[in-house]
């Protein structure tokens, strides 16, 4: 008995060391930002289309807005950098929601265009595992991909 212990406690260890000393141990998701042309519109869409509450820019810089995601998670929209950026449907972010129906008759009530991944308006996409999935772009272009039952 003394053995197995002391083999479980030296087989634990080394695991439990090295999740204290991983620097990967205390990493979780922060924000998203985005380099928006226009700040308001962007604003606005993020307001109607996701009903995102703005929340305090901490940077107090000025042409920078932030809204919460839920859960101590954020979104970033940011307009002093006016450098260019390059797209595609690949550079996206996710969302989901727990009333896909109704966020896609919000969608539909507002005129907001969407698809499904290949493109194909008004479509959307069901994943193997039941998940329903549809993506619309921002003002700027931005892809967004809203998941749901």
């Amino acid at each position: 008995m003394p053995k197995t212990f002391l083999l479980a406690i030296a087989l634990a260890l080394p695991g439990a060391l090295w999740a204290e000393d991983s620097p990967t141990a205390a990493i979780a998701f922060d924000h998203v930002a985005l380099s928006v042309a226009d700040l308001n519109a962007s604003a606005e869409f993020y307001e109607a289309v996701f009903s995102l509450q703005e929340i305090s820019n901490r940077t107090k810089i000025e042409g920078i807005r932030w809204f919460s995601l839920g859960e101590g998670k954020e979104l970033h929209l940011i307009s002093v950098v006016k450098e260019p950026v390059q797209l595609n449907k690949a550079v996206h972010f996710a969302l989901k929601t727990a009333d896909f129906d109704g966020f896609l008759a919000n969608l539909k009530a507002k005129d907001v265009k969407f698809s499904n991944f290949p493109g194909i308006v008004g479509e959307v996409s069901v994943r193997a595992d039941g998940i329903r999935q549809l993506y619309l772009q921002d003002p700027d272009g931005y892809w967004i991909e809203v998941n749901g039952k």
